[in-house]
């Protein structure tokens, strides 16, 4: 990774345009090929960026430019598309590159591999008498993540997330309306499962008919949180 830090203007062109007026910013060039334009602030979020695949040219200004102040020019070309970012450094106050090596990934408590799991073993939290039929039920568009059977052995497909979104309630309407044409499954009703239900989310799944269930994580993988009891 190569972390330069810059007085420089920056312009977007392509599908859209954008620019920001000279100023100090952090300029990442990953070994992705991708380019981000960090200020000091905003949190994670750069200014502006152009995701891989992406090349990077470096070339000397115009003289109009250099009289402007201009020493070097970046132009980072998408691809893919007619994208590009263009930098105009004015001063270079910092230049580093570093190898990263080969990043293992996150690892986080309680990602919806885990919630599969628990809900898997604790199938009567979708309602009493449901059993499960198998986890990561695949259909031609991607896996359901627990396949189940209710009280009165109607088909239940269960979509499971740490948070979920509209996003989520698309994915599984896709899921639903698939598997309903299968006379060994229909009719399929649909379950939306999750740490936290944004209210839009919850409002499109009842719209659709798909049964919204919170899920308390700790609980399910035996935590006691001694503040929340009463005795």
């Amino acid at each position: 990774m190569r972390l330069v830090i810059a007085r420089c203007s920056v312009n977007y062109e392509g599908r859209l345009r954008a620019h920001l007026p000279q100023a100090t910013r952090l300029l990442m060039v990953k070994a992705d090929g991708s380019v981000l334009v960090h200020s000091d602030g905003g949190s994670y979020k750069p200014l502006n960026w152009m995701s891989p695949p992406a090349t990077l040219r470096v070339s000397a200004p115009s003289e109009d430019l250099a009289e402007e102040g201009v020493t070097e020019i970046w132009t980072v070309q998408a691809a893919k598309s007619d994208d590009r970012l263009i930098v105009h450094l004015f001063e270079v106050l910092h230049d580093s590159a570093h190898d990263l090596g080969v990043d293992p990934g996150l690892v986080k408590d309680g990602v919806e591999a885990d919630l599969q799991r628990l809900l898997a073993e604790q199938i009567e939290l979708l309602g009493e008498g449901h059993s499960l039929v198998r986890r990561e039920y695949m259909t031609a568009i991607g896996p359901v993540d627990i396949l189940a059977r209710d009280a009165a052995g109607g088909t239940v497909a269960v979509e499971l997330k740490r948070r979920g979104d509209i996003d989520g309630v698309e994915q599984l309407t896709r899921y639903l309306q698939l598997m309903n044409r299968d006379p060994l499954l229909a009719p399929v009703r649909g379950v939306f499962a999750a740490q936290q239900i944004k209210p839009q989310a919850r409002t499109l799944a009842e719209d659709r008919g798909i049964r919204c269930v919170t899920l308390d994580y700790d609980a399910m993988r035996g935590v006691d949180d001694a503040e929340s009891r009463l005795f």
